[in-house]
């Protein structure tokens, strides 16, 4: 990938103090450069929404790293975007356990609502659309991740009433928080269709020999 830098040469120019502020108290308690620099890729992308190639000359030059040293760290991570994003980025597992459970009805469902497909940003700059091999919720699956707020015992209804709810002004970090709460969470579990309610038994059979799964 060639980086391309416009900034230029003293990095004081383009970071804010803010974000100076924040990436010297993280490599400060970071044992290594590299970790230092996906703590610095983070702060950066809070404050300006992904990571420029201007941005990541500046933050490389702080740190003493090479640009290409630094894109790799970045690119390494699904959660650091080199690209420019929507305001929120939508991340749908796509794990076995939510194949299993739903999966590609969720995807289906915010494909036609959003109009948009994997790595595409809706024409008003709201949403991007990203996959993920595994969000962690293999128990509560289907699961996506909308900014740092995990949506749980997703179906295609409940999907598109959550994107409403944002487009409209909702805050992800207080929206549907209480599908977190243990009486709720009961209640997905009982009413979110499992798998044979999506899948016979050669679909299923089908589904695991795709994600090719192993006894490893």
């Amino acid at each position: 990938m060639q980086i391309i830098n416009t900034i230029t040469p003293d990095y004081r120019s383009y970071l804010s103090k803010e974000e100076i502020a924040a990436i010297e108290h993280e490599a400060s308690i970071m044992e290594t450069r590299e970790a230092a620099g996906i703590e610095a890729l983070k702060v950066v992308q809070k404050h300006r929404g992904w990571i420029s190639d201007d941005s990541l000359y500046a933050i490389a030059q702080m740190l003493n790293m090479s640009a290409a040293e630094l894109d790799g760290v970045a690119t390494f991570y699904n959660l650091i975007y080199r690209q420019k994003v929507g305001r929120y980025v939508i991340h749908i597992c796509n794990s076995i356990s939510c194949h299993l459970s739903g999966y590609q009805q969720v995807l289906q469902a915010i494909k036609a609502h959003l109009g948009i497909d994997y790595g595409q940003t809706t024409a008003d700059g709201m949403f991007t659309l990203l996959s993920n091999a595994c969000l962690g919720g293999c128990d509560k699956a289907p699961v996506m991740m909308i900014g740092e707020r995990h949506y749980e015992y997703l179906t295609p209804e409940k999907v598109v009433e959550i994107l409403e709810k944002i487009a409209a002004g909702a805050s992800t970090e207080n929206y549907l928080s209480s599908f977190l709460n243990e009486e709720d969470a009961a209640v997905g579990r009982e009413n979110n269709p499992r798998p044979r309610d999506y899948l016979d038994d050669d679909d299923v059979a089908g589904e695991i020999s795709e994600m090719e799964l192993s006894d490893d």
